[in-house]
C-alpha cells in the first residue's frame, strides 16, 4: 500500500470514527466515560502509579477530568502536557487544580510551562500515561489526530501507557487496515467502558 493510499485511508478512518463519536450523542458518551473512569481507577496498574500523565479532554474526547480528580484525591502527582511550539514534542507540568490553565491556539487547555512545575520523565517514579485517540485496537495500536505528539512521546516513555476509548470506537486490528507502520508504538493497556485489554 503506497504512502498516499495510507494517508487517504487514515483520513477516511478519522472521518469515520469522528462520525461514530458524534452519533453516540452526549448522554451516551458521558455514560460510557463514567464507566471508563471506574474501570481505569480499579486497575492495579493505576493503584501502583505515583504519577499520572493525563491529557485534558477536549470536545467529545473521553473525559479525563474525573480521573484527574480521583488521582488528586488518591495522593498521586498529576501532570498535563504542553505542546512545544513548532515541534512534535510535549513537556509535562504538574497541576494541583484546573485553575490557571491557558488555552492554546487550538483551544486546548494547557498548563503554564514553568520550570518549577515540570515533571521530567525517567525519574524512577512509577508513571502512567493516558493516551487519547480516535480508535485503539486489541493490540494497543491507535489512530490519533495526526499531530504526531503522542508517537514522539511513546517512543521515549518507559511507564505504563493506557489508551482510553469507547467500545463504539474500538477496532479489532488496525494493522489489517494497513495504517500501522514501524514507527507506530502500541499502548500497553486499552480501557473501554466494558473491558480492559492488555496488549
Amino acid at each position: 500500500m503506497g504512502t498516499t493510499t495510507v494517508d487517504e485511508r487514515k483520513r477516511e478512518l478519522r472521518r469515520h470514527f469522528k462520525q461514530v463519536r458524534r452519533d453516540m450523542g452526549e448522554a451516551a458518551r458521558a455514560e460510557a466515560d463514567e464507566r471508563i473512569e471506574v474501570n481505569l481507577t480499579s486497575l492495579p496498574e493505576y493503584a501502583g502509579a505515583e504519577v499520572l500523565l493525563a491529557y485534558l479532554d477536549f470536545g467529545p474526547e473521553v473525559r479525563t477530568r474525573g480521573i484527574i480528580e480521583h488521582a488528586w484525591a488518591a495522593g498521586k502527582v498529576v501532570a498535563l502536557p504542553w505542546c512545544v511550539p513548532g515541534t512534535h514534542e510535549m513537556r509535562w507540568f504538574r497541576v494541583t487544580s484546573f485553575d490557571g490553565l491557558v488555552k492554546s491556539s487550538l483551544g486546548v487547555e494547557e498548563p503554564e510551562p514553568l520550570d518549577e512545575t515540570e515533571q521530567l520523565l525517567g525519574t524512577g517514579q512509577r508513571m502512567m500515561a493516558l493516551v487519547p485517540g480516535l480508535t485503539f485496537d486489541a493490540s494497543g495500536y491507535r489512530l490519533g489526530y495526526g499531530g504526531g505528539f503522542y508517537d514522539t512521546f511513546l517512543a521515549k516513555f518507559d511507564g505504563i501507557s493506557v489508551g482510553l476509548v469507547r467500545e463504539a470506537q474500538f477496532s479489532e486490528d488496525l494493522r489489517h487496515e494497513g495504517i500501522i507502520d514501524a514507527h507506530d508504538l502500541p499502548v500497553q493497556l486499552v480501557v473501554t467502558e466494558e473491558r480492559s485489554v492488555r496488549s
